[in-house]
């Protein structure tokens, strides 16, 4: 028997999917975000395409693991060395506050997905409201992108900053390893109380690609719960 917690929770990032993929349109190009919810957008856009509702688009997938399940669904793909401006990119995330910054990187695909992010128009950000809260931080840890010859000094680091650091592993206890190799430390800050202040201070250190905080980055998150579905927008409320 399913676990109906799971379904349910499954059911609204199916919603938020499917509402997103409504601003696709025919000729655009999309970027696609890593994540099981990102996965409903892309099942969505592989029926449209099948029916012939949409056509000519072509995507940037923020992953290995994107890629196959876009082709998977006959969703043509391309770079951003072809394609450097993206239209429109539709990806999940972790953790969003009031203000719709947000916390990425728990399916370990971040700094793809930065990049990716950075280089669109939109950014339609897709979630159940389990992943709201008041502050970053409360529900979910910054995921830290670090190259392997700086791990320990850069967790070190990221200690001093109050921070309680976790090496992330694979099921078979080695470090897992990003699509570009690297690590990724899960660090636990608690309730952050000025974002942008530890985006600056993360930002600085060398040894670390690339943090999971994406702060002003989305255009528009797309809530669903049980009463519905919350479309917010940049600035917009």
């Amino acid at each position: 028997m399913g676990n109906p917690e799971i379904d349910r929770i499954n059911e609204l990032k199916r919603s938020a999917a499917e509402r997103a993929v409504e601003f696709v349109n025919s000729g655009m190009i999309l970027g696609l975000g890593t994540g099981s919810t990102a996965v409903f957008a892309m099942n969505r856009l592989g029926e449209l395409l099948v029916r012939g509702e949409l056509t000519d688009i072509i995507a940037i997938p923020t992953s290995k693991e994107t890629e196959r399940i876009a082709w998977r669904n006959g969703i043509p793909l391309t770079t951003l060395r072809d394609h450097p401006v993206i239209d429109l990119t539709i990806d999940g995330a972790d953790e969003i506050d009031p203000d719709l910054n947000l916390i990425k990187g728990g399916g370990g695909a971040l700094l793809r997905e930065k990049i990716v992010a950075e280089a669109s128009r939109q950014v339609i950000i897709i979630a159940d409201d389990s992943k709201t809260s008041d502050k970053l931080g409360t529900k979910w840890v910054v995921p830290v992108e670090v190259i392997p010859f700086g791990m320990r000094p850069v967790a070190e680091y990221i200690v001093s900053l109050g921070a309680k650091v976790e090496v992330r592993e694979m099921s078979e206890g080695k470090p897992f390893r990003t699509d570009e190799g690297n690590h990724i430390l899960d660090c636990r800050f608690g309730p952050i109380d000025n974002p942008a202040e530890l985006a600056e201070k993360l930002s600085v250190k060398a040894g670390i690609v690339e943090h999971g905080l994406f702060l002003g980055i989305a255009s528009d998150v797309i809530i669903a719960g049980m009463d519905g579905i919350k479309h917010l927008k940049k600035n917009n409320g």
